[in-house]
């Protein structure tokens, strides 16, 4: 069983993915509704994945991004960052910066498979 965090301000999107995420696999899902709490999550769960949303109120993804890959205890976590509106030049930025992988909101839970799995793959924790 692989354990993922989904790291959103909108309580409702966390509710659907986490109930999306587990029909489609073997997932235990745990949700933080803003970034400071998904952090703290991060540390004390060591997830095998983090969905982070991209706009949140107070700290947004790319801040919360940025702390977990500073921070050595949850820095090789794979993040996957779900969005609304992703503009091409900040993708290729997220991408290149961070090796991380990127999905549009309405979420298909096709393609979220798909990713994760490349994710998990990617990480050697297929």
């Amino acid at each position: 069983m692989k354990n993922i965090l989904i790291i959103d301000d909108e309580k409702e999107i966390c509710n659907l993915v986490k109930e999306g995420l587990e029909k489609i696999g073997d997932f235990s899902v745990s949700i933080a509704t803003n970034g400071r709490d998904g952090i703290l999550q991060a540390r004390k769960l060591k997830p095998d994945l983090i969905i982070l949303d991209y706009k949140m109120p107070k700290m947004d993804g790319i801040e919360v991004l940025r702390r977990i890959k500073r921070d050595a205890s949850i820095s090789l976590i794979p993040v996957v960052m779900l969005t609304g509106a992703l503009e091409d030049a900040l993708y290729e930025e997220l991408a290149g910066e961070f090796n991380m992988l990127c999905l549009h909101k309405p979420i298909e839970f096709d393609a979220l498979k798909m990713k994760l799995e490349e994710v998990f793959k990617m990480s050697g924790a297929a």
